[in-house]
């Protein structure tokens, strides 16, 4: 009896053993601990709109900074920050007495240089009286030919004398118009119409004219009707930027507000920064705003939402296509193809290997062509409970998606998840499990 009961229990416990086995199995519990577990997603026609990210500031398209010609003490100033100005407008004066002075110092000696040019002229005069009197009489023998020669020297030079004269009446003319045009600028006028972004100065501060130097900067206008940013673009990213080019602009001041903008200007010459291999290699683009993105910031109280060096960042569109196959960017990796067998199936669909393994005459490649080390673009597909390595070519891209050109079938499952598996760990017919990318980090939170 005893024996039957224990034949029995051991019956029982075999069959729950087996039901146990089968649930475990199907629900996962074990049997797949040294699975990769992945999730796969189907390549889906979209529509993608290729773009470059790129921060800079906010400034206006025609700015002019004044400095001043001459040096001296503001004793006026008719403006502050943020007048508006017209073409033309009474700015500010350097006090004008030392100019003052030197124009009458200039007037004097005009009068003098024209003084003496008279003298001269009534010199000449008289010299070319006696010459022409000396001539008669040394024609007729009346005076010897010494006296006559000494009236041709006097004429000679008398004739110099006014010319000297008329030379220095000239230069002291130029001396007089450039102390007037000093005694000018000591008046500064508005170059055009807008707005005073930056005054540099104050009353009664001493400036120095850019005769001198570079001069001190006084003041500057801009038009804060027509504004542009000014962005840094990478050398790897300057070849796919086009003039005309629209771009979407984000200013911090405006955080849920995304403004239109045209790729305007483009550098011809990058701007680097840092020495030997530090150096970063960047070029300027500019981007116009357009006026009708922002117009409804503008108030009463605030004409002019926008301000110079505001901080910004741009997303140029370089590219845009509608309907093209794609899948996950982070789907897409690279490997070193150091087995061939990526590029046998490559020989394999272009007809360069034969079903058995031979190569046919149409390839020639030599050994290290058959076998290259750089890197290809791949994405791992599963199907079967396998992931499989296929070589890919790829078109444009956006911040979420990538275009496939060749390599994939719309029926393949791509690998999506994790990208950890998908950049290092997936090799080429390893065993994955397949699982919801839900799934997959719900569990990695429990672990």
């Amino acid at each position: 009896m005893k024996s039957k009961k224990l034949l029995t229990y051991i019956a029982i416990a075999a069959v729950l053993l087996i039901i146990l086995l089968v649930v475990g199995k199907s629900q996962g519990w074990f049997g797949n601990e040294g699975l990769v577990k992945v999730a796969v997603e189907k390549g889906a026609e979209r529509n993608i709109v290729e773009i470059i990210t790129a921060n800079g500031k906010i400034q206006p398209e025609t700015e002019v900074s004044i400095s001043p010609d001459v040096s001296g003490e503001i004793v006026e100033l008719m403006v502050k920050e943020g007048d508006e100005v017209k073409k033309g407008q009474y700015l500010l004066k350097i006090k004008p007495e030392a100019y003052i002075m030197a124009r009458n110092r200039a007037e004097a000696s005009l009068n003098n240089a024209r003084a003496r040019q008279k003298q001269a002229e009534s010199q000449l005069e008289f010299a070319s009286l006696d010459y022409k009197r000396k001539s008669q009489l040394y024609e007729q023998n009346a005076i010897s030919e010494a006296e006559f020669e000494q009236s041709l020297t006097n004429y000679n030079t008398a004739l110099a004398e006014k010319e000297a004269a008329e030379f220095s009446v000239q230069s002291a003319l130029a001396t007089l118009n450039e102390a007037e045009e000093s005694l000018d600028k000591t008046s500064i006028f508005a170059p055009m119409a807008g707005t005073i972004s930056r005054l540099e100065v104050e009353l009664g501060e001493r400036v120095v004219g850019t005769s001198m130097m570079s001069g001190t900067p006084l003041l500057s206008i801009a038009d804060l009707n027509v504004m542009e940013v000014e962005v840094e673009v990478n050398e790897n990213d300057i070849v796919r930027v086009s003039h005309g080019d629209t771009a979407l602009i984000e200013v911090d001041a405006y955080p849920d507000t995304r403004f239109l903008g045209v790729v305007s200007e483009i550098p011809v010459s990058a701007n680097t920064t840092g020495v030997t291999t530090d150096q970063v290699t960047n070029f300027n683009v500019k981007i116009r705003l357009v006026p009708d993105s922002y117009k409804d910031k503008i108030t009463e109280r605030n004409p002019y939402p926008l301000r110079p060096g505001m901080s910004a960042t741009t997303d140029i569109q370089t590219n845009r296509k509608s309907g093209v196959y794609s899948i996950p960017i982070q789907a897409v990796t690279t490997r070193v193809d150091t087995t061939g067998t990526v590029q046998e199936r490559e020989e394999m669909r272009t007809g360069q290997v034969s079903s058995d393994g031979s190569v046919s005459s149409t390839s020639e490649l030599r050994p290290a062509e058959q076998t290259p080390e750089e890197p290809i673009v791949v994405v791992f597909t599963v199907s079967e409970g396998k992931a499989h390595l296929k070589k890919v070519e790829t078109g444009i891209q956006d911040n979420t998606y990538i275009e496939i050109t060749e390599g994939l079938d719309p029926a393949d499952e791509v690998v999506v998840a994790p990208y950890s598996a998908i950049s290092r760990q997936l090799k080429d017919g390893m065993s994955v499990e397949v699982v919801s990318e839900e799934n997959l980090y719900s569990g990695d939170k429990k672990d």
